[in-house]
């Protein structure tokens, strides 16, 4: 007979109690339940999650017909109409704190790793993804007028593909919009695709210290001020200093600009890139965006 701790245990204790009591003391319940404590609930759904229960009562008979609940740490009495309570009146920012407590022990774990790059400076990798959902069971979820759907932003440091912000909006939200949510770091490095160039957000970036890579649009409007001798051998076409023609993107983005053209040898594929970043080597900026 096995005497060692259970794996579901092993997992949930990387929550330290008293971190987690501090999460929940941030938001407290109007009135919490006698039966089933704060970590009861969230033990209970994590089990769910892990398990792949499918409702309430599928949570309850599971739980029910388990011996190890004791050994699981759960302590209360789970009943669905406990469980329906806490999940309706708990703030959701009480999980939203327990998230980042977790990413900023994992972020830790990996600080010493390499993103592959050979970079000092810290790569993030930005991206969105749309998750359709039923328009009868979720019509707060605006994205077409027969559809609905969610959209995850998500921003990932390379170093150990830890998440380190995510933002549900609505479907019908632009994925540029998220670019007002986040606290650039100096000295970082973000990687994105074409949907979030915004030349007024872009030099956000710029203004606080921080860089970005980004595919330039094919309408990009600009004149060149200076062009640097690349290697072609090695995919690479121009790497050129440019400066925005149009009156509104000049307004938006008054500075300089580097845009470097890569033909991908594999696919034959031509790929621009700008970027505030004129330190690095022209190749080192194409792989940093082929690593996102």
């Amino acid at each position: 007979m096995n005497s060692g701790r259970l794996i579901f245990t092993q997992i949930t204790d990387m929550i330290h109690r008293e971190q987690f009591n501090r999460c929940m003391a941030l938001h407290p319940m109007p009135r919490a339940s006698k039966s089933m404590s704060a970590r009861d609930q969230f033990l209970s759904m994590a089990f769910a999650q892990i398990t792949f229960r499918e409702s309430l009562r599928d949570i309850e008979a599971c739980l029910d017909g388990c011996a190890h609940c004791h050994a699981m740490g759960i302590r209360g009495n789970i009943v669905r109409t406990n469980l329906a309570y806490a999940n309706e009146n708990r703030d959701w920012r009480v999980y939203e704190a327990i998230g980042k407590t977790l990413i900023r022990k994992a972020r830790r774990l990996y600080a010493e790793d390499s993103n592959g790059l050979d970079l000092d400076e810290i790569v993030y990798a930005l991206d969105a993804s749309t998750i359709d959902l039923c328009l009868s069971m979720f019509p707060w979820a605006h994205f077409r007028q027969t559809k609905a759907a969610i959209k995850l932003h998500t921003m990932i440091d390379l170093r150990g593909a830890i998440p380190v912000f995510m933002d549900i909006t609505d479907g019908s939200v632009h994925d540029v919009n998220v670019l007002d949510r986040i606290a650039f770091e100096p000295g970082s490095i973000y990687v994105m695709d074409r949907g979030y160039v915004d030349f007024a957000r872009l030099y956000r970036i710029h203004q606080a210290g921080a860089f970005f890579v980004a595919r330039a649009k094919s309408n990009m409007a600009f004149y060149v001020s200076e062009s640097r001798p690349v290697d072609k051998s090695s995919g690479l076409r121009c790497d050129q200093s440019v400066g925005l023609k149009t009156p509104k993107s000049k307004r938006d983005y008054p500075g300089k600009l580097r845009r470097i053209r890569f033909v991908d040898p594999a696919t034959g594929k031509s790929l621009v890139f700008i970027t505030n970043h004129f330190g690095l080597p022209a190749i080192v900026v194409a792989h940093v965006y082929k690593s996102r």
